[in-house]
């Protein structure tokens, strides 16, 4: 067995150890949604569970789907209205209900393909920083949000696109 040197093994250590830092943080995964039409790339294995909410005024089953990868959540969120012309108004409780539960202000919002895409700031009751970057629509009588929230450091502008871009309705 050749023996290495100091050098050489040196270089064999900093390679691994770039092999290893290279290795993804996200496992990204197609999740196809048995309650609702969408489909969406996860950076882990979703969590599926429904509850009862009230969106402005309008007491719906919300189903929400995630994954969860150091401390950041990634979330779909869908309901279905019993009255379709009551969407917009339920898109806007939910998209002000997720700032409200950060306890945060929004820092930019727009509107892409119908969607509202909206970055927020605030913080968690341990009053550790939050962000969430979000869009939130409705089609026919269905409402969707779709959820980054977690602290900036732990992702960036390119997790944000393929998370909220792999959003697809069907």
């Amino acid at each position: 067995m050749k023996k290495l040197t100091l050098n050489q093994a040196l270089a064999a250590l900093l390679a691994a150890a770039a092999l290893a830092a290279c290795s993804p943080k996200f496992d990204w995964r197609d999740f196809r949604s048995t309650d609702a039409p969408y489909t969406i790339m996860l950076p882990g294995k979703a969590a599926t569970y429904t509850r009862a909410v009230n969106l402005d005024g309008q007491e719906v089953k919300m189903t929400m789907s995630a994954a969860e990868v150091d401390g950041t959540m990634f979330a779909v969120g869908t309901a279905e209205l019993p009255d379709a012309t009551k969407a917009a108004q339920a898109v806007q409780a939910m998209k002000l209900a997720m700032v409200r539960n950060i306890g945060g202000t929004i820092t930019k919002e727009s509107t892409k393909d119908g969607a509202f895409e909206v970055e927020a700031r605030g913080a968690a009751p341990n009053g550790a920083p939050l962000a969430m970057h979000g869009r939130f629509l409705a089609k026919d009588k269905r409402v969707y949000q779709v959820v980054i929230l977690g602290n900036q450091k732990h992702f960036d502008a390119d997790t944000v696109d393929t998370f909220l871009s792999s959003f697809k309705l069907y």
